[in-house]
């Protein structure tokens, strides 16, 4: 190098940091010789431990014959993101997420119902691929517009049939599954139906929503839906977007499977059926059926004028509070509280409570507060239409007596009897299938026996044989449903008809009429905790029969996901 070169001014790499000086010499082996700051010092002989098994096998200690440990290459050694030798998929806490990923999940040998309501619980991130898609005309599937206004439109009639938010939310998302889409989610409240899909990660989300506007009470129409939805999802049935929409034409045009004159008389039946449970005889079994069967004529009246469900419901009870203050004011020797609370039973929303219930034990509590906010205005309701009546009752003479109390007969076949004609009598109502009609008459029947069996012969408090037929009667209703392929309201809510509280419902809004507001409190008090206690026990019913079935992911319910956190974390 020439002096000039020497004065010559160094460039920016000739000062680096890294540039050992020029009095340093640089390592003969490069940067593959340099070693771990964990690496133990060549010469240093590291003593092994004698003693119990646990120390000579202890993965610190050395090997015998080894006196030091040898200078690893670099590639192999440990990262601090290499799974640990003590580490086990089957044992390893929720929060550690193995470098493999996570076990794959087995959706396949279980009802839809179970995959879409699992796979809804889990992480976009970890639901599985979806299954083979419907048939398509061309290659390139259908268009997601119409996928997702076909998901809409079947939602919507599932929420105006009374089924469940969380169920809602599997049929729609197992329409969607069925044909290619597998990042959506369905988004459920009382009045609103919603979906968003998302292609990928750099594309633009596709969002439809619907609005239910109208409401009716059919379960026909209900069990089709549901059957459309088991089609699609049948690997082994192809159905074509164009067929799914001729279906869902099909539901919309069919008509009710039984006439008007039909619904009027099994509302009778089921207020005649109501009046022989809380004891009452023959001419108590007329004059409610006569009663309700009117009050059914002038609430269908006040629908065709389009006044509200509140007044509907609050004309409807009025004629069986009348029917009973007729029988009183003529002395007839009768039970006119059993009048009353028989055309009660026909009006209690035992239906909306259910499924109210349901949505705040499963998560949905925007849902859930509608449904019991519907609940509680069609009780006040009730309630102004038979105090509207109690009221002049009282004050042109009636005898009533707010502390008498109702029995139950001594004769139990009677008594069963009774509660299957009125189940039967409510799945009518309810526009069931003819097919399930005897399924959910029987299932009535058992529900009253255990109730009979446990407060009547046992002497056990009312609310707690409420709750106990109550789940024997979601237990039974999911059994079923998961054996049909259908919804389990079908063969639950005619069921819980005797158990619903009319009696107590009755008795608080005399004593409100007759100013004594304390007892009324109190009656109608233990008439909502009858109430939650059918609700809960439904519910809690069908979450027990689960644990017998197959749990999509685990080998045993312990494995199962919750629906939501709910502890405020």
């Amino acid at each position: 190098m020439t002096e000039a070169e020497d004065r010559k001014p160094q460039s920016d790499e000739a000062h680096s940091a890294f540039r050992p000086p020029g009095s340093v010499a640089a390592s003969i082996d490069g940067e593959s010789s340099t070693t771990s700051e964990f690496e133990i010092p060549q010469g240093l002989a590291v003593p092994r431990h004698v003693g119990t098994e646990s120390e000579t096998t202890s993965e610190f200690s050395l090997p015998e014959g080894l006196d030091s440990l040898p200078a690893a290459p670099a590639e192999d050694e440990g990262s601090a993101f290499t799974t640990p030798s003590t580490y086990h998929a089957w044992t390893a806490p929720a929060a550690f997420t193995p470098a493999s990923g996570f076990p794959a999940v087995n959706l396949t040998d279980v009802p839809w119902q179970d995959r879409m309501r699992a796979m809804l619980r889990m992480p976009v991130a970890e639901r599985p691929a979806p299954e083979t898609a419907q048939r398509h005309d061309d290659d390139t599937g259908p268009a997601v517009p119409r996928v997702l206004d076909l998901t809409l439109r079947i939602g919507e009639l599932l929420l105006a049939g009374g089924e469940g938010a969380e169920d809602v939310e599997a049929a729609m998302f197992a329409v969607c599954r069925s044909y290619g889409l597998d990042r959506c989610e369905p988004n459920v409240t009382f009045t609103l139906l919603s979906i968003s899909h998302q292609p990928s990660l750099v594309e633009d989300p596709v969002t439809a929503s619907r609005t239910v506007r109208r409401r009716g009470t059919d379960y026909t129409r209900l069990a089709a839906v549901f059957h459309l939805v088991d089609d699609l999802s049948d690997p082994d049935t192809n159905i074509s977007l164009e067929e799914a929409y001729r279906r869902l034409a099909e539901m919309r045009r069919n008509r009710h499977p039984y006439p008007t004159w039909v619904l009027t008389t099994a509302s009778g039946l089921l207020a005649g059926a109501a009046s022989v449970l809380v004891g009452g005889g023959l001419t108590v079994f007329v004059a409610a059926m006569l009663g309700s069967m009117l009050g059914d004529r002038l609430a269908w009246l006040c629908a065709g004028r389009g006044l509200p469900e509140f007044y509907q419901f609050a004309v409807a009870a009025m004629p069986p509070a009348a029917m009973g203050i007729a029988l009183t004011l003529v002395h007839v020797d009768v039970k006119a509280s059993a009048v009353i609370t028989g055309g009660l039973f026909a009006l209690l929303p035992g239906r909306a409570l259910v499924a109210g219930v349901q949505d705040g034990l499963t998560g949905f509590y925007i849902t859930a507060a509608a449904r019991l906010l519907e609940v509680m205005y069609f009780f006040v309701s009730i309630v102004a239409g038979v105090l509207v009546v109690l009221y002049f009752g009282v004050q042109l003479g009636a005898q009533l007596n707010p502390d008498a109390e109702l029995g139950t007969g001594d004769e139990p076949f009677v008594q069963i009897g009774a509660s299957m004609l009125l189940s039967l009598a409510f799945a009518i109502l309810l526009q069931q299938e003819r097919s399930t009609v005897l399924a959910v008459t029987l299932n009535g029947g058992v529900a009253w026996s255990v109730y009979g069996a446990m407060h009547i012969a046992g002497d056990i408090s009312p609310v707690a044989s409420t709750a106990a037929a109550a789940g024997l009667v979601g237990l039974f209703g999911q059994l079923m449903s998961r054996y049909r392929f259908a919804s389990a309201l079908p063969y639950t809510t005619a069921a819980i008809g005797p158990l619903l509280p009319g009696s107590a419902t009755y008795f608080g809004l005399l004593a409100i009429a007759q100013s004594e507001v304390d007892k009324g409190l109190v009656s109608l008090s233990t008439a909502v905790a009858l109430a939650m206690a059918i609700a809960i026990g439904v519910n809690l019913g069908g979450e027990i029969s689960r644990l017998f079935l197959k749990v999509p992911g685990a080998a045993s319910a312990a494995g199962r996901r919750a629906a939501k956190r709910t502890r405020g974390f």
